[in-house]
């Protein structure tokens, strides 16, 4: 899994916000307990002594060695049992001064085996799902919430298709893709007029892949290109890193969402940058999802061939149909 740095440094941050209040509470019961069976704190004084006495005894060549770690055990034990007694005759669980941790797989450290806990991937899944949340248009994207019934059931008259039908077989598709992600070995070019759903539907798909870990970027082609290009001209020293961040981050992110391919300023520049982008992810073999309103023809006259030939050879098109949504939306 490829990490964003910026949301592991939030999720671990997080993290030690939830230690930081694991120990608070932890020290409020100790007080507590103090307060109501003053019997305890001596209890658990005589058994940190005993630890003191055991790491001593550990280190000692004593002939009564064995003798005496039995003894200092079993000594042990009955004070653990007339503490957890006390609490009990005082109507708390034997447990309640125990360490409190939210994960007993790292222990609230983030660590598990040398390599990051998944209490700490929980934790970067929720930041990214609420950094994707900034970027969707309403915040209610989910493949629950698509409605098939905005589309025609009647053929289109030019094409012949039932946009109902062709929209179904988009939208399984979709579901299929996201569920089955990173499992899944094409890129997809979502083509068709305004208002048809390709936002929409790319969003539930960004939801879904953030939510099962894996890192992803959704932005429009504009504003991924001018980071780029700010990449490149920035004269200011933290925007310039800014820019160098969020392009390593689209290069490098498990799911990278081109929203609106053909709504930027065509330059030099910005060909470069798309080139760079979609072929860079293309070698890693990572996966690109792009929405766009251009035919084929637009799409000759706008970019180079170059371009052209990596998204009709690399990418899965799937034509949207329909009447624009947003607008039957308002007239409902």
């Amino acid at each position: 899994m490829t990490y964003d740095p910026k949301l592991l440094a939030r999720a671990r941050v997080s993290l030690e916000e939830e230690r930081e209040r694991n120990k608070s509470l932890q020290q409020r019961r100790a007080e507590e307990i103090a307060r109501i069976i003053p019997e305890i704190p001596e209890l658990e004084a005589r058994m940190r002594s005993q630890m003191a006495e055991l790491v001593h005894l550990t280190l000692s060549r004593r002939p009564d060695l064995k003798a005496r770690l039995e003894k200092l055990r079993s000594e042990n034990l009955d004070l653990q049992m007339r503490r957890a007694e006390l609490l009990s005759a005082h109507g708390y669980p034997i447990e309640y001064l125990d360490e409190i941790v939210s994960c007993p797989l790292c222990r609230d450290t983030g660590l598990k085996d040398g390599a990051i806990c998944s209490c700490v991937t929980t934790r970067y899944n929720r930041e990214l799902t609420a950094e994707l949340a900034v970027l969707l248009k309403t915040g209610d994207e989910s493949f629950e919430n698509f409605d098939l019934n905005l589309y025609p059931s009647e053929p289109d008259p030019v094409s012949g298709y039932v946009p109902r039908e062709a929209m179904e077989a988009v939208f399984n598709l979709c579901r299929r893709y996201a569920d089955q992600f990173p499992r899944v070995s094409t890129n997809l070019l979502f083509r068709g007029g305004t208002g048809l759903g390709k936002t929409y539907l790319s969003a539930c798909i960004a939801r879904k892949v953030a939510e099962k870990g894996h890192s992803v970027c959704y932005d429009s082609i504009s504003a991924a290109l001018e980071a780029f290009e700010k990449q490149r001209f920035a004269r200011d020293p933290s925007a310039q890193e800014e820019a160098d961040a969020r392009v390593r981050r689209m290069l490098s992110c498990d799911l990278m969402i081109l929203d609106d391919l053909g709504t930027e300023m065509i330059s030099p520049v910005t060909l470069s940058a798309l080139y760079t982008l979609i072929n860079t992810r293309l070698n890693a073999g990572l996966r690109t999802i792009i929405s766009t309103n251009c035919t084929d023809e637009e799409m000759d006259r706008r970019y180079t061939p170059q371009i052209c030939s990596r998204i009709r050879g690399e990418f899965t098109e799937l034509p949207f149909a329909g009447r624009d949504i947003r607008l039957l939306r308002k007239g409902r």
